[in-house]
């Protein structure tokens, strides 16, 4: 099959062979596509390398042949973001989790949208509330989402009670003599009634839906956490 004039995101790229890279796309049309970039180490490829750079803007053209598909041409649309520190290690999550969780070739132009948009918030604005809008988008672009302001039975979301986020039942409410374990890891409800509304929470509830987030995202990647996480948690709390 022949993909011609494809918008996409560039995800990942590593060398293969001498003077080849493999590069994953995430894009409009065809989801998530593993390319084939072939003699791109040349000194006279040097454009192309700059629009396989992560994080780029590209249109290209491919044949797709099976799980890989031999990359014909590639441009870039824009700017990659000039990203640093915390943005930078956050350009690599959001990048990991759509490698990781997205299916190739199963199209999801609502999960393109959202990857352009906390793109473009990178670096721009609050990073917590960036991530956990773009962790929310992703898991109902492929999905795997639910309700943030009613419980899995269908109840509406109490502001002061406490929910776990079961991931296959969405919110289950935590009695007030659960487990502590349980309560570290539970998101309060002005955080998931925020979420629901798309309107950044507090500080504190920021931090209760992370964990309660992290916790759903766990499940779906198995056993194998991410990358990104490993580095993040070797750096200085600030």
């Amino acid at each position: 099959m022949r993909i011609e004039e494809q918008p996409a995101f560039v995800l990942h790229t590593r060398p293969w062979r001498e003077t080849s890279l493999l590069v994953e796309v995430l894009s409009l049309d065809h989801g998530r596509l593993g390319l084939v970039a072939r003699g791109v180490q040349g000194p006279k490829k040097h454009v192309l390398r700059a629009a396989l750079q992560p994080l780029q803007h590209i249109r290209l053209s491919a044949v797709l042949r099976g799980e890989l598909a031999q990359l014909r041409s590639a441009e870039a649309l824009d700017a990659a973001p000039r990203l640093t520190g915390d943005a930078m290690l956050a350009g690599f999550y959001i990048s990991e989790l759509v490698l990781r969780l997205a299916p190739r070739q199963d199209p999801a132009p609502e999960l393109y949208a959202a990857f352009a948009d906390v793109r473009q918030r990178l670096g721009l604005e609050g990073l917590a509330w960036t991530l956990r809008r773009f962790e929310r988008d992703l898991l109902d672009a492929i999905g795997l989402g639910f309700a943030f302001d009613t419980d899995g039975d269908g109840n509406e979301i109490e502001p002061a009670a406490r929910y776990r986020l079961d991931p296959e039942h969405g919110p289950r409410r935590l009695q007030r003599d659960g487990e502590a374990a349980d309560r570290s890891a539970a998101a309060t409800g002005h955080a998931l009634l925020a979420l629901a509304a798309d309107a950044a929470p507090e500080a504190a509830d920021m931090a209760s839906l992370r964990r309660a987030l992290r916790a759903v995202l766990s499940h779906h990647l198995g056993p194998r956490g991410l990358k990104s996480w490993e580095l993040a948690a070797q750096l200085p709390r600030r």
